[in-house]
């Protein structure tokens, strides 16, 4: 397995109430440079909990995760929100762009909050990444004049925005239909073998996951494989 760059060790997430939900618990995990990850597992057996971990939208209630070996429980939400803006780009099942914003906008809103570039340089970027995903002739639309495949590699091209090494994708291809899903695999898969990226995408779809190099299963929050294989 390649270097790490991003490692759970002994997480566990507890839900605090009346009644205490464990969504995980105790799991080790190393994700490495370009390995490509599907996580699996049947639905409530924490997979998404297990992706916001990583990412850092949430906390372990026990244990540590390191982004490039740097512990992050203890930082502050100003620095915890830095590492997620310059290290991981987030794909969700509903894409959650923003409807008001033309496309080329929606994908320009990370570099924003980053705020590393001109406003020139932003529109080239936002641009140039729509373009490489067959997107530029649409970049002025609004998310709602496009198809929902169009839609997801937008979500895509703004996870992409501020040029992360990982993207985290929660359900990718969840709502999309097959010929949809086939392309954004595509996509996801290009990332990887092209750029060099590292994907983990939480997935339904065996199909899919079975395309990948490396498939992560989950059951009542408890890792229970972690298989490697040659995938797409």
């Amino acid at each position: 397995m390649s270097s790490a760059l991003i490692e759970a060790r002994k997480v566990t997430r507890i839900l605090p109430g009346i009644v205490p939900t464990t969504l995980v618990h105790d799991i080790d995990l190393t994700i490495g440079a370009r390995d490509f990850v599907a996580i699996t597992g049947p639905s409530g057996s924490g997979k998404s909990s297990l992706l916001y971990l990583l990412g850092l939208l949430d906390l372990p209630t026990e244990g540590e995760v390191t982004i490039n070996g740097r512990a992050t429980a203890h930082m502050q939400e100003e620095e915890r929100a830095l590492t997620r803006l310059t290290f991981i780009g987030f794909v969700f099942q509903f894409h959650f762009l923003l409807p008001e914003f033309t496309v080329r906008d929606n994908v320009m809103l990370p570099m924003r909050a980053l705020g590393r570039l001109s406003a020139r340089e932003m529109i080239e970027r936002a641009d140039a990444l729509l373009g490489s995903l067959g997107l530029g002739d649409h970049r002025l639309k609004r998310p709602d004049q496009l198809s929902g495949g169009q839609r997801q590699r937008v979500a895509v091209a703004r996870a992409l925005a501020n040029e992360p090494p990982v993207i985290l994708a929660d359900e990718p291809t969840g709502s999309l239909d097959s010929k949809a899903s086939a392309q954004v695999f595509d996509v996801l898969h290009a990332l990887v073998e092209e750029q060099g990226k590292t994907v983990v995408a939480v997935t339904h779809d065996m199909g899919l996951a079975e395309r990948m190099r490396r498939h992560v299963e989950l059951l009542d929050g408890r890792l229970v494989a972690d298989d490697q294989h040659a995938g797409a």
